[in-house]
């Protein structure tokens, strides 16, 4: 669920930080995977540990199937990054950052759509 009364943890204010820096860079239209890109250039220049396209297995009946699942990138081991380039949020991309949360085990996810005008109004922070 999403918890805007949770404090923000310091690894996740320097992420926002720096998306909000590769979009004031190159704005909105542009691919996710130029977003990605960039995101992780940043990450990489402070020394911020992470990795792109995991592959998310799903558990069922006790056998862990390749469905196909990646998550965009993971952050220092315990934050999830889910990138966007759509007109506006919804409801289902909240449902598949969820999903990754449960399906990973971790807690706390960023959901970004750098197709915003401004990107604050385009960063949601889920917490399980």
């Amino acid at each position: 669920m999403r918890h805007p009364a949770v404090p923000n943890d310091p690894l996740t204010e320097k992420v926002i930080g720096l998306a909000i820096e590769v979009h004031r860079h190159l704005g909105p239209g542009l691919l996710e995977s130029a977003y990605e890109e960039c995101l992780c250039f940043e990450l990489e220049s402070q020394g911020i540990e992470y990795a792109r396209q995991v592959p998310l297995p799903v558990t069922y009946k006790n056998t862990k199937l390749e469905c196909g699942y990646r998550m965009d990138l993971m952050v220092e081991g315990k934050l999830v990054i889910e990138l966007k380039t759509v007109d506006r949020l919804l409801p289902i991309h909240e449902a598949q950052l969820l999903t990754y949360l449960k399906l990973s085990g971790l807690k706390t996810g960023l959901l970004l759509n750098f197709n915003s005008s401004v990107l604050k109004d385009g960063i949601r922070r889920l917490v399980l």
